[in-house]
């Protein structure tokens, strides 16, 4: 039984695969899409440093760019996640993007903005819970901020303000992990681990 399942998902990853076709090949950054990204970070306040915010959007589409070829980004997310969870694929679950774009971020010491990492937990039984870094002016929630998602389009770099997301409705992910936490326990977990992605 498990074997015929196994088959049967393998043989719909491999109807997906040829239904989506190839993703587009991974285009050069445009620099005017750095210069929309660097202008909208350095929107969250005046107290931005320009220097941080363009250093930001920059590293957040090269980055994407460079993401897309080490996880070998080949098909649309969910085909994608689909190879990873099979072995196939290396990395590219929504939370790899978020957790290497942050890391990445994160090196660079920012002084005018903060990192935060942000889940949107499933509106309805069609949906996946999905994980995000988000950026903000420091100081400032994530409902402040701008979201970066690399994953929504396969390697391509959406952002968005975090209250202007109109497809996802994002928490900070501490809020969401605690949450998880507390039900797994009051199933009668009681070491109820919850997996920090």
């Amino acid at each position: 039984m498990i074997k015929r399942k196994i088959a049967y998902l393998f043989s719909l990853l491999v109807m997906l695969t040829a239904v989506s076709g190839l993703a587009a090949a991974q285009q050069p950054v445009d620099p005017r899409q750095i210069n929309r990204l660097t202008q909208e970070i350095r929107a969250l306040g005046p107290k931005v440093d320009p220097n941080e915010a363009q250093r930001a959007a920059r590293i957040a589409y090269e980055y994407t760019a460079q993401l897309a070829q080490e996880y070998q980004i080949t098909d649309p997310p969910i085909v994608h996640n689909t190879k990873v969870n099979f072995g196939l694929k290396p990395r590219g679950l929504c939370w790899h993007w978020a957790h290497d774009i942050e890391a990445r971020l994160m090196k660079e010491n920012f002084q005018t903005l903060d990192l935060h990492r942000a889940v949107a937990t499933p509106s309805s039984p069609f949906r996946l819970e999905h994980s995000t870094a988000i950026v903000s002016l420091r100081g400032d929630t994530i409902f402040q901020g701008i979201v970066l998602d690399p994953w929504r389009k396969g390697g391509e770099l959406t952002w968005v303000r975090t209250g202007s997301d109109r497809r996802y409705t994002w928490r900070p992910r501490d809020e969401v992990l605690l949450e998880k936490r507390q039900q797994k326990q009051s199933l009668g977990h009681p070491r109820a681990h919850v997996r920090v992605d």
